[in-house]
């Protein structure tokens, strides 16, 4: 590690497969805490290239265990946090919506480490059972059209960065990792970035795969759709700009897609939207990211996704999957 230091902090860039063993020797147990420690904080003062993220991904992919759902065509909705907008949990609200409208999901999350609360965390607070058991998954996945993939319990290797992550509690390029290691492989990928470039370096990665995919990032800043303004998109077949007015809405305020300030209040918003009792412009938020979900495994326009996103909430679809879930997690 010695060595890698040195060539980072003299500006250097790793190549892809450097990157890949240096990840591979995190795992083994090779290096002390503070050396991660420094390894991470290295990439919050630079970005992160093309070949460095990909063999970062290679290793985490090389190294997880690996779950077989291929035949329920499914679909992950996953933002990389670290947008520092403290927003509800719209992503995971999303994939029950989404789940609700018969597009079956293979949810990757982890607790929050840059923001209050993640998707592990409310799934949790809410009764969730994490498991890494095949027949669980499949029955969850069968049954209530989505199963959630505790990222810890799927990359054992990242046993010794989890407590330096939860320390340091900022982004690192792990953030930028995690939609891209979904331990079920989906062949189907709606996931929002923080910034722009790495929408570019995603959307690229992406290419070189056979996802179908949709890469988006609010050019306000959000990792996902926000509609406070346009948001870029990047997908197998196009690109472009997504406005409020394509899914037949107004745009909203920053202060109204805010969340909670604690795991119950994120909780309680949670449930709040999928008993429809949500704000307008919360469930519209997870409406247009649902449909985005929709919309890029069936083929259909944006607003024709979001119309069955807005079916899904209002009829309490998306709720019945939440409860099924529940129900299922306490067998």
């Amino acid at each position: 590690m010695k060595d890698i230091l040195n060539r980072l902090i003299n500006h250097d860039f790793l190549t892809k497969e450097d990157a890949k063993q240096v990840l591979v020797n995190i795992a083994k147990g090779e290096y002390n805490t503070s050396q991660i420690a420094a390894f991470l904080t290295v990439y919050m003062m630079r970005s992160i290239t093309i070949e460095e993220l990909e063999g970062f991904r290679d290793a985490l992919l090389d190294l997880c265990l690996a779950i077989d759902l291929s035949e329920y065509n499914p679909i992950d909705l996953c933002g990389t946090g670290g947008d520092g907008k403290d927003t509800f949990n719209i992503s995971t609200l999303a994939s029950f919506v989404t789940a609700g409208a018969g597009v079956k999901v293979t949810k990757h999350g982890n607790y929050g480490v840059s923001s209050k609360c993640g998707s592990s965390n409310v799934m949790e607070f809410l009764g969730i059972k994490f498991s890494n058991e095949a027949d669980f998954l499949e029955k969850s996945i069968d049954e209530a059209g989505i199963c959630v993939l505790h990222a810890p319990l799927f990359h054992p290797a990242m046993k010794n960065v989890a407590p330096i992550r939860r320390e340091l509690a900022v982004k690192t390029f792990f953030n930028m990792l995690g939609p891209m290691v979904n331990p079920a492989f989906p062949k189907n990928q709606m996931v929002g970035v923080f910034n722009l470039e790495l929408a570019r370096m995603y959307g690229y990665l992406y290419q070189k795969t056979d996802k179908n995919f949709t890469v988006l990032h609010a050019l306000d800043g959000y990792d996902e759709i926000s509609l406070t303004g346009a948001t870029k998109t990047i997908s197998n077949k196009s690109e472009g700009m997504l406005h409020p007015e394509d899914f037949g809405i107004k745009s909203v305020e920053q202060s109204q897609i805010v969340g909670g300030d604690s795991i119950e209040e994120s909780a309680q918003i949670f449930l709040n939207v999928l008993q429809g009792k949500g704000t307008d412009a919360q469930n519209n938020v997870v409406c247009a990211n649902a449909g985005i979900a929709i919309a890029t495994v069936n083929g259909v326009t944006p607003k024709e996704g979001f119309e069955s996103a807005k079916e899904s909430l209002l009829s309490g679809n998306g709720l019945k999957a939440l409860k099924k879930l529940q129900a299922l997690s306490v067998k």
